[in-house]
C-alpha cells in the first residue's frame, strides 16, 4: 500500500495576484496579468511584454538585508513558501525538523544576477564582482534558503528541467513522502527571469509573441492565432504530507496528490515530439501511479504555451490517452493569464487546480477567440464555470523533451 500524500499549505507570488486569495479571485475573473515591459528598455525587442510582477516587494516576506543577497527567483520562491507555511498553520516548536525537507524547481535560477555581475566585470574589473555571485545564481539556493529560514533538515535540493522542473520537484515529493524519508516536504517552482538577456533568448527563438500592442490578449493558447507565448515571473509553493502526519496535527486538507509520471521525448531541443509519444508515457505513468481508471479524471491543467507546436501536440496527445473521452473533458491553460511563468510554471498551475477545485470552479482558458481545427476541445473559452472536480490531471511539457505530469483528487477519507 502506497502511504496517501495531502496538500495541506499553498502559497503563491503571481502576474494575477499574490496570495491565495487574490490568485483565486483572478482565476475566476479571467484576469490578464500580461502587460508592457517598463523596468528595462525594450525598444530593440520583437517582444516587448511579460508577466512581469510589479508590484512585488521583497522586504514584505523576508528581511531587507537578506532580499539583496538574492536573485529574483529566490526572493518570489521564499515570499510564496512563507505564505504556504502560514496557511499550513505548521507549529514549528512541534515539529522533527529532520523529517521536513524542501525540494523545488527552477529553470534558469538567477540570470539577473549573472548580468549585473557581467556588467560589473567589463566596467569596473574582477575585483568589484560581488562574493555573492554564485550562492546567488544556483538554482539550489531557494530550497536552501527556505531550510535557513525555517530550520528544515530533511532532504533538500533542487530540480532543473526547464519547463517541467516544478512538476519534477513535486513528484519527488511524492516519492520522498512516500518512501518514508519525510513526514513534509515544501515543494513546487520559482522562476524570475525577465531581463533582457532573457527576453533577447526567447525573442530570437521565436517563441514568444509579438502581439505588443495588445498584451493582454497576447497569450492565447489552443485559438488559432496565437503567436508563442509570453514570458512570465512567480512562484507557487506547496506543502505536501504525509495523511498520517497531516491527520495526527489536525491540519485542513485541501487535496491529495495521488500519482506521477515523466518521460522524455528524445527527438529535439526546442521542439516536441510531433507523435505526442512521451507526453502520452507522462499522463499514462501517472494515472497508473495513482491507481486510477481513466474515466475518473474529470479535468486536466494544460502545458497550454500559446505556441503553434505545443498546443497541437498535446492536443492530440490527450486525445491518445483518453480517446472519445477526451472531448468530454474540461480543459484550460493557466498559461493564458499568467503567462509562462518557466520553471515555476508547475507549481503555480498545481496551486491554482487545488485552489479551483476547493472553490468549486474550473478557471477558463482566455483570448480563445478563433477555434484551430487541430485543436478542438473543450478548453473552457473566456469564462469560468462552476463545476466539482475530483480529480485532475496537470501537464508540463519542457525545453529537451522532459514531461511531467501529475495527478491530484479531493481529499475522501
Amino acid at each position: 500500500m502506497k502511504k496517501r500524500i495531502v496538500i495541506t499549505g499553498i502559497g503563491v507570488v503571481s502576474p494575477i495576484g499574490t496570495g491565495n486569495n487574490e490568485f483565486t479571485e483572478s482565476l475566476r475573473n479571467g484576469k490578464s496579468g500580461i502587460s508592457a515591459i517598463e523596468h528595462f528598455d525594450v525598444s530593440n525587442f520583437s517582444s516587448k511584454i511579460s508577466g512581469y510582477i510589479k508590484d512585488f516587494k521583497p522586504e514584505n516576506f523576508i528581511d531587507r538585508k537578506k532580499t539583496k543577497r538574492m536573485a529574483r527567483f529566490t526572493q518570489l520562491g521564499m515570499a510564496a513558501a512563507k505564505i504556504a507555511i502560514e496557511d499550513s498553520g505548521l507549529d514549528f516548536s512541534k515539529e522533527d525538523m529532520s523529517r521536513i525537507g524542501v525540494v523545488t524547481g527552477t529553470g534558469m535560477g538567477g540570470l539577473d544576477v549573472i548580468e549585473e555581475e557581467e556588467k560589473t566585470l567589463l566596467e569596473k574589473g574582477a575585483k568589484r564582482v560581488s562574493p555573492f555571485l554564485i550562492p546567488m545564481i544556483i538554482t539550489n539556493m531557494l530550497p536552501g534558503e527556505i531550510a535557513i529560514q525555517y530550520g528544515f533538515t530533511g532532504p533538500n535540493y533542487a530540480v532543473t528541467s526547464a519547463c517541467a522542473s516544478a512538476n519534477h520537484a513535486m513528484g519527488d515529493a511524492l516519492r520522498i513522502l512516500r518512501f518514508g524519508d519525510a513526514d513534509i516536504i515544501v515543494s513546487g517552482g520559482a522562476e524570475g527571469v525577465i531581463t533582457p538577456l532573457g527576453l533577447a533568448g526567447f525573442c530570437n527563438m521565436k517563441a514568444v509573441s509579438q502581439r505588443n500592442d495588445e498584451p493582454q490578449k497576447a497569450s492565447r493558447p489552443f485559438d488559432k492565432n496565437r503567436d508563442g507565448f509570453v514570458m512570465g515571473e512567480g512562484a507557487g509553493i506547496i506543502i505536501f504530507e504525509t495523511l498520517e502526519h497531516a491527520l495526527n496535527r489536525g491540519a485542513k486538507i485541501y487535496a491529495e496528490l495521488a500519482g506521477y509520471g515523466a518521460s522524455d521525448d528524445a527527438y529535439h531541443m526546442t521542439a516536441p515530439d510531433p507523435k505526442g509519444a512521451a507526453a502520452i508515457l507522462a499522463m499514462e505513468k501517472a494515472i497508473a501511479d495513482a491507481g486510477i481508471s481513466k474515466e475518473e479524471v474529470d479535468y486536466i491543467n494544460a502545458h497550454g504555451t500559446s505556441t503553434g507546436l505545443n498546443d497541437k501536440t498535446e492536443t492530440a496527445a490527450i486525445k491518445k490517452v483518453f480517446g472519445e473521452r477526451a472531448y468530454k473533458i474540461p480543459i484550460s491553460s493557466t498559461k493564458s493569464m499568467t503567462g509562462h511563468l518557466l520553471g515555476a510554471a508547475a507549481g503555480v498551475e498545481l496551486a491554482a487546480v487545488v485552489l479551483s477545485m476547493n472553490a468549486g470552479f474550473i478557471h477558463p482558458t482566455i483570448n480563445y477567440e478563433t477555434p484551430d481545427p487541430e485543436c478542438d476541445l473543450d478548453y473552457v473559452p473566456n469564462i469560468a464555470r462552476d463545476a466539482q472536480i475530483n480529480c485532475a490531471l496537470s501537464n508540463s511539457l519542457g525545453f529537451g523533451g522532459h514531461n511531467a505530469t501529475t495527478i491530484v483528487k479531493k481529499y475522501v477519507e
